[in-house]
């Protein structure tokens, strides 16, 4: 079972659309969900649309797995919607790959999905007693469903009766004529930026997809927004109700590239200064800032100027294995943990080190760094989390336990030290976030404080098999 092996916050999804003058879009959509890969591993896609038509290529594996010279060549059209998937709903099957493309009653309709939806049971169901028959088990077919079923009196008033129907995480990009779409949930949990380019536009869940296209960043899809773009340029409808916007805090703490800027807010710069203020809530004695990478290296960079205690690198870690969640037994996961991530014995020896990483989810595999890196001779070793302990699920697209296997759920901050052998144990404060946020109270943060932006289901883990 995916939520008992598991140890780690994982990417949702990423979504790209491009529309433009060229019939080339498919191959500008490739190079943006290069630049997204790091948002799903598990399968990719892209759907073109030409004059209406619209032809899909997806497969599981990364992207240079999925696509060659070939088949990008084959997929002609000026507009172009893509997809990277990490599966957070639905089974690991290649039929829950994305974009999702079906005929409807006004023609060809394209859709690719960065989310989840807390009712996606509720309105499965509905939809099957009316007789729609679903071909996957994702929660972005219910919403392709509802959207189609909706537009008798056009795509904007079915996107529209939709958005009022589902509840939870969705930033979609959609093609469907001669228009790309771009729509961002009521709460904004999920980004979703606009792109120019010399003869188009790019829509894209992070803006570091746009620079591998040369894109100019424009602005981010506000919450409730929907963007049409189609040869007339582009056209925002604005949402119906005010909108409290939500953004996921954990894109900035970990899920974001850190040359992206997501609602105004560089990440890279976020991320120092979560180390900053981690040196600042409480002082230790050592002789090295080390960082388990990559996610904690600007936080470690941080640490380290705000503290003066030198940065070094600890560990180094092997870009080339697969994820570590899959390996079939327990101790083969564990051997792939120590591959993954390699002690520099000569840099740590002797040494006291402060070891700064993004969560603690179950904790086992902060447990396993912490025992390798005194294993390879380091005197002590304390360990400083750029986040506050995640004590409770999300439901919004991001894969984590059931709350019974959240380690900070479970066990005091001093239990928990003690089950990883630390020295000391650190949690970035509530407050202390709160400052690295720009005191701003626009971020969803309920996997710490419990309070999610709406209701959500509850839900129990199954025993243990």
């Amino acid at each position: 079972m995916k939520f008992l092996q598991d140890d780690s916050l994982h990417e949702e999804c990423g979504v790209i659309g491009i529309y433009r003058e060229d019939k080339n879009a498919a191959r500008m959509a490739y190079y943006g969900l290069f630049a997204l890969q790091h948002r799903g591993q598990e399968c990719a896609g892209i759907a073109v649309n030409n004059k209406g038509d619209i032809e899909v290529k997806k497969g599981m594996g990364l992207v240079a797995d999925v696509f060659d010279e070939k088949s990008l060549n084959e997929l002609q059209g000026n507009i172009a919607i893509g997809h990277v998937r990490y599966s957070t709903a639905g089974d690991k099957d290649v039929r829950n790959a994305q974009p999702l493309v079906a005929k409807y009653k006004r023609g060809d309709i394209g859709l690719a999905h960065n989310g989840n939806l807390v009712n996606a049971d509720n309105i499965r169901e509905i939809l099957e007693d009316s007789g729609v028959i679903f071909h996957s088990t994702t929660d972005t077919e219910s919403i392709l469903n509802l959207i189609a079923r909706y537009s008798n009196k056009g795509i904007e008033t079915g996107i529209k009766n939709t958005m009022s129907l589902v509840k939870g995480a969705y930033a979609l990009v959609l093609t469907t004529g001669t228009d790309l779409i771009g729509i961002r949930d009521p709460h904004g949990l999920r980004p979703l930026c606009i792109g120019k380019l010399a003869d188009g536009y790019v829509l894209a869940s992070e803006s570091c997809a746009l620079e591998v296209m040369d894109a100019e960043f424009v602005r981010d899809v506000a919450p409730g927004e929907i963007v049409v773009i189609n040869e007339e340029g582009i056209r925002s409808i604005e949402p119906a109700n005010y909108c409290q916007k939500h953004l996921c805090v954990f894109e900035h703490i970990y899920f974001a590239r850190t040359d992206s800027t997501i609602d105004g807010d560089n990440v890279y710069d976020f991320r120092v200064n979560t180390g900053r203020l981690l040196a600042k809530q409480r002082k230790i004695e050592a002789d090295m800032v080390m960082a388990v990478p990559d996610s904690g290296i600007p936080a470690a960079i941080g640490y380290s100027k705000e503290s003066g205690i030198p940065y070094g690198e600890g560990l180094v870690k092997n870009r080339y294995i697969g994820r570590t969640f899959i390996q079939p037994t327990q101790e083969m996961r564990e051997n792939a943990v120590k591959i993954k991530l390699s002690p520099l014995k000569q840099n740590l020896q002797g040494k006291r080190v402060i070891m700064i990483d993004d969560s603690i989810v179950r904790g086992t595999t902060c447990k396993r760094i912490v025992e390798q890196i005194k294993k390879a001779g380091a005197a002590e070793v304390h360990v400083c989390i750029t986040s506050p302990p995640v004590k409770y699920s999300c439901y919004f697209g991001i894969d984590t336990p059931y709350r019974q296997y959240l380690i900070g759920a479970q066990k005091t901050v001093d239990e928990i030290c003690d089950w990883l052998g630390a020295d000391s144990l650190t949690y970035l404060g509530e407050e202390e976030l709160r400052e690295a946020c720009g005191f701003k109270d626009q971020f969803c943060k309920a996997c710490f404080d419990g309070k999610y932006p709406m209701e959500v289901p509850i839900t129990m883990a199954p025993e243990e098999e």
